[in-house]
Order: C-alpha cells, then structure tokens, then sequence
C-alpha cells in the first residue's frame, strides 16, 4: 500500500521512536509485522465497535435500528412446537433486561458467556412485557474496551501483552503525525470517478471515524486500492497475451457452422449459441484466444468445445483437448468418436500408459498433421509432442491446471494456438475477477431442455435410511441405476479422494462394497471403482455399469465429472460433511441425465455450525452459480481456489467474498484505463509502476508492461 520508504522517510522511522511506544512495546509490535511508522498507520483495523446510537433501555423504539450494551446473564436453547431450534439470550441493560433470540443456528449458544459484554444492533420489538432483538448484529465487547466515551473504536489485531486501548493509541499518535506523508499514486481522474478521498486521508478516517459513513469511505478507499492495483495487473497482462501470442486467424463461413451444427443430435441452447458466437469471433482474431468458459453441470459445454475443435481443422489445422484424469479423457473421446462416426476426421487418443508403438505412432501422427484431433490427459504436454498445426486447445476443468500447463500449447512455427479453459465448477464472479482477470469469460447457465429434476436430500438417523434404502430398492427393481460415492477408498486416503484425519472406516468405498454386497443391495449386481485399482479393471467397472451389467457402482470421487450414464437417476454420498458444496455439486451432476427423475441423498449426521450450512445449501439449492456464492461465503475465497496455504492470494485486506461490488468496480476502471491507454499516460505512471513492481513478477509481465 506504502511505496518503497527511504531512510529519510518519517513513514522509515523505527515504531519505537514513534510516540508512547519504546523499545518494550516495539518488541511486541513486531510480533504484529509492524516495524515502522508506516507499518503502523497501514495496519488496519479488522473491525469497529459502533457506540454511536447506544440507547437506554427506556430509550428504545420498535420498528427502529438501534443499538443497546448488554451483559449476559442467561442462555437457552430449545425446540419450539413448530420443531425449530431457538437460542435466547437474556442480556442485563442499564435499567433492565432484554432477550435477543435466534432460530435455526444453535451454534450461537457457544458464543456467549456468563458476564460478557456485547453490543446488540437491530430493530426491537416489546413483547411478553420484555423488548426483544430478533437476530440482531453482535459486537463483542474485549476486557479493556472503554464504551463510556461513545463514538467508534477501532478493533485491531493484537498481541499476547498489547491491549486494544494502547495499540489504538499509538496508531492514533503515529496517523496525527505522519499520515501527511503517505503518498498517493492515484491521479486526481480516477479518485474523482470512483469518489474517493486521497489515501492518507482515506487511511485517518479508518483509523479515526466519527462517523460509520467516514469509516466504510475510509475502508472503500483502501481495499479499492489494493484490489484496483491487481485489476490493472490482470488487465496489462490480457493486453500482453494479445500482442505476444499471435495465431492464425479461423474463420468460420456460414457452410461451416451448418455442417458442424449438423453433428450434434440435439438442439442448442440459447446459451450455448450465445458462446459459439463470442468465440468465433476470438478465432477470427489474428491474436490467440485466451477464453475461460463456465457452465453449470450438464449445461454442454462439450458441445462448444467440439465446434471450436472443428473450426480449426476445417480451416486446415490441428486441435486437442487436455482433460486431467483418464476417466474424463476417455469419456470425452467417447463422445467425440461416436459424433465424428461418419467423418473423415483423423483423430486419436493419447493417455500415459498405451503401447510404445501406438504411442509412436500418435507422436508420429500429430507432428505430421495426419492426426487432426487428439484427446488426452498430460501426455498432450509432454516434451515429446510435436504438433505440425496446432490452432485451437481445450483445457477442460481447468482448476486442475497451473497456469504453465494452461500455456504449454504455447507456439506452433510461431504461432500460437488459440486457447479455451473450461470448467463445471461455477465459479464467484469475484473469484473470476481475481484468479481469471486475464482470460475473457464467457458463461452458461441454462440446462438442456429435457433434463430430468433432481431431488436432494439429507439423511439422518435409521429410520432415515431404512426409508431411503427402500425407495433405492424400488428403484432397482424398476431398472434404474444407483452410484454411492465415498469420500475415501479405505484405510488411507489416495490421490483421488477426499483426505481425511479421522480413523472412522464406516464410509470407505471397500467396507461400504462389501457391506451392501451382503446387506441392504445383496440382491442386486454391485460394481466397486476407486483411483487405485489398475486401469483395466477401473475401465471395466465403468464400461459395466455403462452398459447395465452391474446396477449399482460403489466409488471414489473418479465419477465426479466426466461420467454419463443415462440410467443412472440414484445417488448415496456417504459421510457428505466431508465433501464441498463444489464437489458435492458435481457429484450430484452424474444423475438426472436422462428422463428419469433423480434422487440424491447426502448421508450426514454431523452437527457443525459450517457442515449444517453446507448441507443445507446442497438439499435447498440447485443452482450451481448460487451454490459457488455460497460456498464462498462460508468458506472464504482462499480455501474455495485451494491457495489458503500457498500464499497465491494477492490481497492484505480485501475479500473476493465480502466485496464483490468492490471486486466489479475496480475490474471495470482497470478495462477502461489499459483499453484506452490511460495507464501509459504521464499522469499515470506512478500508479504503473507500483503495478509492475507489485504484480509483474506474479503475472509473468514484462517491466514495460
């Protein structure tokens, strides 16, 4: 946020020269990461405890958002008659009590104390003689918070031996003198459009708001600047790819559209039609497409993939598509060879472990452009393969690439391929702008007509399950196809699942195969797949139950994409808490592909505050856009793209999941300041530069950008 401080800097001085700290306190401040005075006005608080409209209990209104200070003196929770869960709380306020209850989330309970403080906002209501908070906001009140002063407190992060009153004071010392000094690289144009005040002004009213107003324009400010900064580097990378990768223009002629439209044994969507559009008009571009296309589960993204393959080799070059489980691959070569059964299309697969001389002869096949089409996993990639024309590649599930993979179809005789990325997990528009800024989106939401309804639901207890265990049985016996995923194979987990820390062997692919093979289905033939059978024996599972020699299929996750089986309308997935909403999404995805009606059932008997809010999801929402924004909203963007560890999010204090609006706006002035040229502007070098220094190493942009 500061740029590079110089030794002269009065934002350089140690934190311990700064006023009421010393060397004591510098101790502990550097614990927090602060080393100076600017580490100081830059560590930001995490939240404010509104003292504003604090009202006495004689003073509240109904029908009004107030707030009132409270101690907690009783807590309850019970079912009502109506079989809801309510948790009350009986607070003392200054002259009396109050009561603030919730319905449906007994977790609250745990959150508070006997004799804690908390703020409670929202709009009262008197009732039973007692006024009552119905869901209110809770602000919790620390040992040293002082609300006799009113107004709004910071609340930073602290430290063992550092209170919250001292680290508000010595940021408030350190912001009175030196905030002056912090330096703004937005010209005047930008705070203007996006009305905003300078940053060292934004950074006072964070840190000294009178108003709630002062402080969201302080944070808006702030986070804006951070998430602005890496929108311009997305936007300077995309203008990069287009001048770097140059390709051969494809045009697709109105004769070549109706011959490919004619493979297709089906209508396509509006959806679908929508995106043929939005690529063939990349194609036509002599510089690379660089596309990421989300579709929710079954909504046929193959279908555009197979167009844009066939574009390609029409105007007389090559095409791959990369899938990054041999599963997915063959299934994709499957349905690619049965819609090319009577074209003269040369196509192959190539997957790691085939014969060496039909390995060679693929190899041999592609370098020479015999082979027009190849699907396959990671052996597409490898050093060895040589392309004679390569002009279109599909990278399908694209979350399971790095961006070097999602580049390694990178130059043809100096060309470069045009390039679409593809994925059935929806992903937050804001997670879009932040991990895919680069690439252009293109989006398909509407199901094919003729989809079978799905029915979800969350199965707990033995009566639960003798029901559901019955209705499967009836089921079978009509000809339907049952798939029970669990979330692991068996006593350890393997690369293909869900990793697990539990000893619990209950739900594992090999006990629950052998338990229903002479239990609930012995009546029934019962298949068994997971990652570490031998891929003959893996293939032969799939081909029986795709061919309707076994009725039922116990699995890993190996079927959560690529696997379609008309018949197929049942789903058990044992131990659901241990899965994603995502991954439980795409699981889900399996059934329904046909005209039988679907039937999920998620088998849990967990009782975590964050397992109810997933499952709850999962059994109310089919939507997998919806579920994405859900998913985020529980579990924040870092664990959603799998990068909380790693290091990969680029954001001190912005939130993918709590500022979308933020994430869109900054998305929109980084366009239109690369588009226009604005960012190579004079006026905006400052800000350029503070880009190319932060980012560019991350981006892979030259220093220029």
């Amino acid at each position: 946020m500061l740029e590079t401080l110089t030794d002269d800097d009065p934002l350089a001085k140690p934190a311990q020269f700064s006023r009421g700290v010393g060397p004591n306190r510098a101790k502990l401040l550097e614990k927090l990461g602060i080393e100076t005075v600017g580490d100081l006005i830059v560590h930001l608080p995490r939240d404010v405890l509104d003292l504003t409209d604090v009202r006495a209990v004689h003073e509240l209104v109904e029908k009004e958002t107030q707030s009132i200070l409270g101690t907690v003196v009783d807590r309850d929770s019970r079912i009502t008659s109506t079989g809801k869960t309510m948790t009350a709380v009986l607070f003392q306020a200054d002259t009396g009590f109050i009561r603030g209850v919730w319905f449906n989330q007994p977790y609250m309970l745990a959150k508070f104390q006997d004799g804690q403080r908390v703020v409670l906002s929202g709009k009262p209501k008197f009732r039973d003689r007692r006024w009552e908070f119905s869901h209110p906001h809770v602000q919790w009140l620390g040992d040293d918070d002082d609300e006799r002063g009113g107004g709004i407190l910071p609340k930073y992060g602290l430290t063992e031996g550092l209170r919250q009153h001292e680290l508000r004071r010595i940021i408030r010392n350190a912001v009175e003198d030196a905030v002056e000094f912090v330096t703004d690289t937005w010209p005047d144009a930008i705070r203007d459009r996006l009305k905003v005040p300078s940053l060292a002004e934004a950074l006072r009213l964070l840190h000294m708001p009178r108003t709630m107003d002062e402080y969201q324009l302080g944070r808006r400010r702030v986070l804006l600047s951070e998430i602005l900064e890496f929108q311009i580097g997305m936007a300077l990378r995309q203008r990069y790819w287009r001048k770097s990768h140059i390709s051969r223009p494809i045009e697709v002629s109105a004769k070549v559209d109706a011959r490919i439209r004619r493979l297709f044994p089906f209508q396509l969507t509006a959806g679908q039609s929508e995106t043929i559009r939005e690529v063939a008009a990349d194609l036509a571009r002599n510089s690379a497409m660089h596309r990421l296309l989300q579709a929710d589960v079954g909504a046929g993204k193959t279908a555009i993939a197979v167009y844009g393959m066939l574009a390609a080799i029409a105007a007389g070059g090559q095409a791959v598509l990369l899938a990054p489980t041999e599963v997915l691959a063959r299934q994709h070569w499957q349905t690619i060879d049965d819609l090319l059964a009577e074209s003269r299309v040369e196509r192959r697969l190539l997957v790691g472990d085939q014969l060496a001389f039909e390995r060679r002869e693929i190899l041999e096949g592609l370098a020479s452009g015999r082979v027009q089409l190849a699907v396959g996993t990671q052996a597409l990639i490898q050093d060895q393969v040589r392309f004679a024309n390569l002009q279109f590649a599909v990278i399908d599930e694209q979350h399971k690439f790095g961006v070097r993979q999602r580049a390694s179809f990178s130059t043809t005789e100096g060309f470069s391929p045009h390039v679409l990325v593809m994925t059935a997990t929806p992903i937050p528009r804001s997670l879009c702008l932040t991990q895919f800024g680069d690439l252009s989106l293109s989006t398909i939401k509407e199901l094919p007509p003729g989809r079978a309804k799905v029915i979800t639901a969350r199965i707990r207890g033995p009566g639960a399950r003798r029901k559901m265990w019955n209705h499967i049985r009836q089921q079978l016996a009509a000809g339907r196809q049952v798939y029970i995923v669990c979330p692991r194979v068996g006593e350890t987990p393997d690369d293909d699942d869900v990793p697990i820390n539990e000893s619990d062997d209950t739900a594992t692919a090999e006990s629950v195969y052998a338990t229903l093979s002479k239990g609930e289905l012995r009546d029934y033939r019962v298949g068994l797949v997971h990652g570490r059978l031998p891929r003959e024996l893996k293939q032969q599972a799939m081909d029986d139950f795709r061919d309707g020699e076994t009725q039922v299929l116990v699995s890993t996750t190996v079927i959560e994409v690529g696997v379609d089986v008309a018949n197929a309308s049942i789903m058990v997935i044992q131990q659901a808490e241990r899965f994603g909403l995502s991954q439980l999404h795409q699981l889900r995805g399996r059934i329904g592909r046909g005209r039988h009606v679907g039937y999920c059932f998620a088998l849990s008997e967990a009782e975590t505050p964050e397992a109810a809010k997933r499952l709850n999801a999962f059994e109310s929402i089919s939507d997998g856009f919806q579920l994405a924004e859900v998913d985020l909203e529980i579990r924040g963007a870092g664990d959603v793209l799998g990068v909380r560890q790693s290091g990969n999010l680029p954001f001190q204090h912005a939130d993918p999941a709590r500022d979308k609006d933020l994430f869109e706006e900054a998305h929109a002035e980084a366009q239109q300041l690369v588009d226009r040229g604005d960012i190579d502007e004079p006026d905006y070098a400052m800000l350029k530069v503070g880009v190319l220094e932060r980012f560019g190493a991350l981006m892979e942009l030259p220093h220029t950008g």
